[in-house]
């Protein structure tokens, strides 16, 4: 059994192109890195600007624009890494391809695997978070007929998922609980929900909807989605800039100090959030085939839109933390909220239009790249042939693009926002990994023809002795932070920083040996350090997502892979 079988490059084209003959057909070339670069941007700027920026800035006061910085040189060290790869094997497929040519089959699996936690299950934060805000939008809709003078208000049913509903009325029927309990959404949405043949009929209308209407449109085209996300970016855009320089005028620069008032762990605390909102860039490499130069293209589309998203990024945390004071920002809506102290609810009008256009924009851009991944997976034999199949009319993915709606639509019913979260984030970091592990493995094939490289920069010096400093500051400063923070003995919660100094130590090792290429190593250590922030609960449910991904692979991927067959 040879579970490291890989794909070279030239397989992998052959591949693409029988594919296309076998009644496959090819998908449809419409974009340039100007789209690409609006794809990114719409990934990006979602959630994170209109939502969990407001926790994030909470937890760590106005520095937490460090950890924007952080966390986008962290991305960018992995930016440069999916560059490379997507310059070199220019197909669908994004990092489960990159995986086959650098690994081997099992880590493409895994990957393949592990990019559903990105790309479908994200969707399904980002659906119930717009569905919040098309709620709170229709709220402040006031019409002089119909009995909607005060708003459009949904009932509480149809705006959250069963067991949510069902938790809320049970916490709150609890002998000596807050009567407070009894007025929350859940309360009310159990009390309130219809009820057929004993079921309540709980969940929430408005995910659902813009779900299949993403859905709609990804399979419509890829042309007709590249229009809707450019409009969209380009709404966006125009509040985020127009709120960045109406709050400077509001900024009080006595909210900034102190910076950090809660140190570095509070800056830390909001890794998760922070993360999320950078969570997509990488889905513009799966639309490779359909880009009229995806070596020259792909590159810069993922730059320029890191770059641009983290200076807006940075901006509005400064303008958000210098209207108010930090501790106030803890709301789901931080953008509308510190506008409306202000006294411009004009503004906070049009943010909340804007948040649902941003939302939207970001699950076009997940529901664009999952059916991708799919459809890679699927002409490799891991996945059946009907995974592949491509709309004769469209020139899309057309099973998978329904597949992947479901699998939003259907956890819609019945999990909640916070479940998914770190999951998603842990998945995607772990994408990043390998990815940026790939190119290190394939720096020892300098012969391959790729048109954009990842800069050498010796790491032979730089990574060890990094390492040496950290551990001999520690060992010296903080005993008590490694004892409770990297001792799996002592705390269980330590493993995954147990686990980050090991691969630290491995890399700084392998770094002295082999002169290996900083800007990769550093962007899994980076990547590895925001995977440690994670609680270690999340750990095991992505280590158990990945079991449940391997049984599917030995029982049906091992078998059926094209691989296997060849070498029959």
């Amino acid at each position: 059994m040879n579970l490291f079988r890989k794909k070279n490059i030239h397989q992998i084209l052959k591949q693409v192109a029988e594919g296309e003959a076998d009644g496959h057909g090819s998908l449809k070339k419409h974009l340039g890195v100007r789209d690409l670069t609006a794809f990114g941007i719409a990934a990006i700027i979602g959630a994170g600007i209109f939502s969990t920026i407001g926790q994030a800035a909470a937890d760590g006061g106005p520095g937490v624009i460090f950890l924007f910085i952080f966390t986008a040189i962290a991305c960018g060290f992995a930016a440069f890494c999916y560059a490379e790869f997507s310059s070199m094997v220019p197909v669908s497929g994004s990092a489960y391809t990159y995986s086959y040519v650098a690994f081997g089959e099992l880590f493409a699996w895994i990957i393949g695997w592990a990019l559903i936690m990105e790309y479908a299950i994200g969707n399904i934060v980002v659906a119930i978070s717009w569905s919040g805000y098309f709620s709170s939008l229709l709220e402040h809709i006031h019409l002089p007929f119909g009995g909607f003078e005060n708003g459009i208000h949904l009932p509480e049913w149809s705006g959250i998922d069963y067991f949510s509903a069902r938790r809320a009325f049970e916490a709150a029927n609890v002998a000596g609980a807050d009567a407070a309990l009894k007025s929350t959404e859940g309360y009310l949405a159990w009390i309130g929900a219809p009820v057929i043949g004993g079921l309540r009929i709980i969940f929430d209308i408005p995910a659902l909807v813009i779900n299949v209407l993403i859905t709609w449109l990804v399979y419509r085209g890829i042309k007709e989605t590249r229009n809707a996300s450019n409009i969209m970016v380009g709404i966006k855009l125009v509040v985020v800039v127009m709120v960045i320089v109406c709050g400077f005028f509001y900024v009080d620069t006595a909210n900034w100090s102190p910076f950090m008032p809660e140190g570095i762990s509070g800056v830390l605390a909001g890794v998760s959030a922070v993360f999320f909102a950078y969570i997509g860039f990488d889905a513009i490499s799966t639309t490779a085939e359909e880009c009229h130069n995806p070596q020259r293209d792909l590159p810069r589309g993922m730059m320029y839109s890191i770059i641009i998203c983290t200076v807006l990024y940075i901006l509005i945390a400064l303008v958000l933390t210098g209207m108010v004071n930090y501790k106030q920002l803890a709301v789901d809506d931080p953008l509308a909220y510190v506008f409306s102290t202000a006294g411009l609810h004009w503004i906070s009008g049009i943010i909340a239009i804007s948040a649902v256009v941003a939302m939207a924009s970001v699950m076009l851009v997940f529901q664009l790249g999952q059916p991708r991944i799919w459809m890679s997976m699927s002409r490799d034999g891991l996945l059946p042939k009907a995974f592949a199949s491509v709309h004769p009319k469209f020139g899309t993915p057309d099973f998978s693009t329904i597949v992947t709606g479901l699998l939003v639509g259907i956890p819609l019913f019945f999990i909640d926002m916070d479940t998914v979260v770190d999951l998603c984030s842990i998945g995607t970091l772990f994408a990043f990994i390998l990815v940026c592990g790939g190119v290190l493995m394939l720096h020892n094939h300098p012969d391959l023809p790729r048109k954009f490289r990842v800069p050498y920069f010796n790491g032979q010096i730089i990574i060890p002795a990094t390492y040496v400093i950290v551990c001999a500051y520690l060992g010296m400063n903080q005993q008590q932070w490694l004892h409770d923070h990297v001792n799996p003995l002592a705390n269980v919660d330590a493993i995954p920083m147990f686990i980050f100094f090991i691969v630290y130590a491995v890399m700084a090792y392998f770094s002295a040996k082999n002169r290996l290429s900083l800007i990769p190593v550093l962007g899994i250590l980076t990547c590895l350090y925001l995977m440690a922030q994670i609680h270690v609960h999340n750990w095991l449910g992505f280590t158990i997502w990945l079991i449940i991904g391997l049984i599917i692979y030995f029982a049906y991927g091992y078998k059926h892979s094209k691989l296997n067959k060849v070498n029959n």
